[in-house]
């Protein structure tokens, strides 16, 4: 199951966010044979962020699927795990498109499906109300490394977006707005830029309207000259 469906007990004893943004960049895939593997993910229309090699027969490939913070490397020297070895998540926001495009670009991809619970038992289908978290697909590259899709349409409170596409961002943009209105009359001379930015980054991490105003009047109060 993924690792953002988080029991009560261990979210309970989680300590306080980090002061300094750590994020994940680079998954490194076990594969056997690197031209193969870049066919395979440029079908799937991934970038290719760059084919880096040196003397010693060294060689990282890094590409990113779309729309994803976070890449992979493969090649050769990179790794000793096996080809094949890796069980990794794909997050999409609608399913049945995701699984239209990756089989429109000739992947395998399974049917839907879920399960009865939290470590349960696998049942074809996709979630029967729908939820978030609950609807998974998956296929595989070349080497059998497996790519487990899993829909999330709202994530769980404080763990931000869950697609930060155009027309979240809109929308994003007019909440913005509505609340830096109710901020503006009494505050500080400003530039709306900065309390838009700040407002922002704080919804995309996982925070409230009302952290995230916040968040925008401290930045905006921190930064005056």
């Amino acid at each position: 199951m993924s690792s953002t469906q988080v029991g009560k007990d261990p979210a309970t004893r989680t300590p306080a966010a980090a002061a300094v943004d750590q994020k994940l960049e680079v998954v490194v895939l076990p594969v056997s044979d690197v031209e193969r593997s870049k066919r395979f993910y440029e079908s799937l229309g991934w970038r290719m962020d760059g084919d880096f090699k040196n003397v010693n027969d060294w060689r990282a490939v890094q590409m990113t699927p779309p729309g994803s913070p976070c890449s992979i490397h493969f090649g050769t020297k990179l790794t000793a795990a096996a080809p094949g070895s890796l069980n990794l998540y794909l997050v999409v926001s609608d399913m049945e498109a995701a699984r239209r495009d990756l089989l429109g670009r000739g992947a395998k991809v399974s049917e839907p499906f879920h399960f009865t619970s939290i470590g349960g038992t696998r049942v074809e289908g996709p979630d029967p109300q729908g939820n978030s978290y609950g609807t998974y697909a998956a296929f595989q590259d070349p080497d059998g490394n497996t790519w487990l899709l899993q829909e999330i349409k709202t994530r769980l409170p404080g763990r931000g977006l869950s697609n930060f596409d155009v027309a979240t961002l809109t929308e994003l943009l007019k909440e913005a707005e509505e609340h830096h209105g109710q901020y503006e009359p009494t505050a500080p001379k400003h530039h709306w830029s900065g309390w838009y930015a700040a407002y922002i980054v704080a919804r995309q991490q996982g925070k409230t309207a009302d952290e995230a105003s916040k968040d925008g009047a401290v930045h905006t109060e921190s930064t005056r000259t």
